[in-house]
């Protein structure tokens, strides 16, 4: 049997790179389209263009994400617009307010309401070939939305 050689200085850098969490690439093409409407954004360690809605008449401001990557669903390319609107535990979002959301749901012509880890979102999924006055209206909703709910799920508090 032959003895296998080893470089130890690159197995630990290798060893090191892989466990790094990376940042994920930008999406020149939602760069392109929300630079086209004039939107300030920063792209986010997940690869999410994160832009910042100020509603000065309130004092407010609102998170609003926009996916850095897409998912296919049957040959469609598709991208999230969410926004987060209030926290499980905190703003007690039990079965009865979860009951509530999914029915206000309904109710919505564009998006719904989704829970990830302790967070709720107002979610917004698109074709990616909308174009760059779509994709702000989208955003525009989601951010109006999430804040409605987080007013009232948490009245005064401006925390997401």
């Amino acid at each position: 049997m032959k003895p296998i050689s080893c470089h130890l200085p690159a197995v630990l850098l290798l060893g090191a790179a892989m466990l790094s969490t990376p940042v994920l690439a930008a999406d020149a093409s939602v760069d392109a389209r929300l630079t086209a409407r004039g939107i300030q954004f920063e792209v986010d360690g997940d690869g999410d263009y994160k832009v910042t809605y100020s509603y000065q008449q309130e004092n407010r401001s609102q998170l609003v994400f926009v996916s850095g990557r897409t998912e296919q669903v049957n040959g469609i390319s598709i991208r999230e617009v969410f926004s987060p609107a209030g926290r499980v535990a905190a703003d007690g979002i039990d079965g009865t307010k979860a009951l509530a959301l999914l029915a206000d749901s309904r109710s919505k012509k564009l998006g719904s309401w989704e829970i990830a880890g302790d967070v709720l979102y107002f979610v917004i999924k698109l074709p990616d070939s909308i174009d760059a006055a779509a994709l702000e209206a989208a955003m525009d909703i989601a951010s109006e939305t999430a804040d409605n709910k987080e007013i009232e799920l948490s009245g005064d508090k401006d925390d997401l």
